[in-house]
């Protein structure tokens, strides 16, 4: 198909899969991150996944810049998901995990996540974590 705009220079989304169980946390999600986390960054594209498949699916077929897990996701928890991805596929984009508490950030480091935030989710806090986990991965410098 022919680009209805020749010649222009929009740039391609960030892909972000958000994986919980939980539709009111995904929403969340969705709703902090916006259509664009940092000014420097491009736009984002949130892909939304429920299911420890869906999730390991989208993952699989690329292009994923960021992921975002649910740490009390059920019956497959964001951290468990972390440890497999990180073992699982070879050039993994970066991990945000989403904690219950901030004590649980060990946690996080444990399953190999690139960064973790707790619960309640800060609609500020957020986006900064994950503008920053996606210059570092555009950048090459990260995971």
């Amino acid at each position: 198909m022919a680009d209805p705009h020749p010649g222009s220079t929009a740039p391609t989304p960030l892909r972000v899969v958000v994986y919980s169980d939980d539709r009111t946390t995904r929403e969340q999600v969705r709703l902090a991150l916006g259509s664009r986390v940092a000014v420097d960054l491009p736009p984002v594209a949130l892909v939304e996944v429920a299911t420890q498949v869906a999730l390991v699916n989208a993952v699989d077929a690329g292009g994923v810049d960021l992921v975002v897990l649910d740490g009390e996701a059920t019956p497959a928890g964001g951290l468990g998901m972390a440890r497999q991805l990180k073992d699982e596929v070879a050039k993994c984009p970066p991990l945000l995990v989403l904690v219950a508490r901030q004590q649980d950030a060990w946690l996080a480091t444990w399953s190999g996540a690139d960064a973790a935030l707790a619960y309640p989710l800060d609609p500020v806090r957020l986006p900064e974590v994950a503008a920053g986990l996606l210059r570092a991965s555009l950048a090459g410098t990260g995971s």
